[in-house]
């Protein structure tokens, strides 16, 4: 495939970007992790929609090495619970050792994962380590992780633009996710993300809303 250069799209744009980007500040620093979700539905086109916007993000050599599985069925979302808690009851054991327990002690978590069976939908994020093209032949991918991981932000992002919850969870190992989701061996798991809509009486830790002031994770030069 050779470089075809076509015209830059045409969008609005603000005509004071600071106040938008204020906008924008103030929309996401009222996101939360939530832990505590509703018996609310929520319509498969929003899920869809989401992921679309997702999928808009850049990627290493415009591969977009990743791949999202949407799951509303509830026996798929009860194995995924029962897998993810016998990994994280061996976690909170004593594999994570003394530090890491500490380090998430102000957050309140434990090994019970009841948003995975409570929360109206389940994204299973892949990162895809190769492709396979038309002819079944492999061909390298670039910058998976960082790729996949841009295309996660962006997913959460717009899940919190419409008005959703959401959770990041990552137990270790996550290969059962593969065998549930029935995906390729070529893709790795690296994420689920519980979303739905938080509960009436839905509680947060306060630590989660302290975040570092901009002095300090910004040098301008």
């Amino acid at each position: 495939m050779s470089y075809i250069p076509e015209p830059l799209p045409v969008r609005d744009r603000p005509a004071d970007p600071v106040s938008a980007l204020e906008d924008l500040r103030d929309l996401m620093s009222k996101r939360r992790t939530v832990r505590d979700f509703s018996d609310r539905a929520v319509p498969r086109d929003a899920i869809e929609q989401a992921i679309a916007i997702a999928g808009t993000a850049p990627s290493g050599a415009n591969h977009q090495p990743w791949h999202f599985v949407a799951i509303q069925n509830a026996d798929l979302k009860a194995r995924i619970r029962q897998a993810a808690e016998e990994e994280e009851r061996a976690f909170y054991d004593g594999a994570a050792g003394d530090a890491w327990l500490d380090a998430l002690a102000p957050i309140g978590t434990d090994a019970d994962k009841p948003h995975l069976t409570d929360a109206a939908w389940l994204i299973v994020v892949f990162a895809q380590r190769y492709g396979i093209d038309a002819t079944g032949e492999r061909f390298k991918h670039y910058y998976v992780p960082e790729s996949t991981g841009i295309a996660c932000g962006f997913l959460i992002a717009a899940l919190h633009q419409a008005g959703l919850d959401c959770l990041t969870h990552t137990p270790a190992p996550m290969g059962f996710l593969r065998e549930i989701c029935e995906r390729p061996e070529h893709e790795k798991p690296i994420m689920i993300l519980a979303v739905g809509y938080a509960a009436d009486n839905a509680q947060v830790p306060k630590h989660a809303g302290q975040k570092k002031p901009l002095g300090e994770i910004l040098t301008v030069r």
